[in-house]
């Protein structure tokens, strides 16, 4: 797991901004945004996938 813990506690707490610091501004922001409007679970529980995932986009 090449997840930092700021970075899953970000994804628990704001899942957009967690997506946002794993990823950057990409389709999966977007999908994080718009699943948390939806429903916070679902866009909590997207992000700590997400931020889990391991295929890193953006360097440490």
């Amino acid at each position: 797991m090449n997840a930092s813990p700021g970075r899953i506690a970000a994804a628990a707490l704001a899942p957009p901004l967690g997506v946002y610091l794993a990823r950057g501004g990409d389709g999966a922001f977007l999908i994080a945004c718009g699943l948390t409007v939806l429903g916070f679970v679902p866009g909590m529980v997207y992000a700590l996938w997400t931020v889990l995932d391991g295929r890193r986009l953006l360097p440490a």
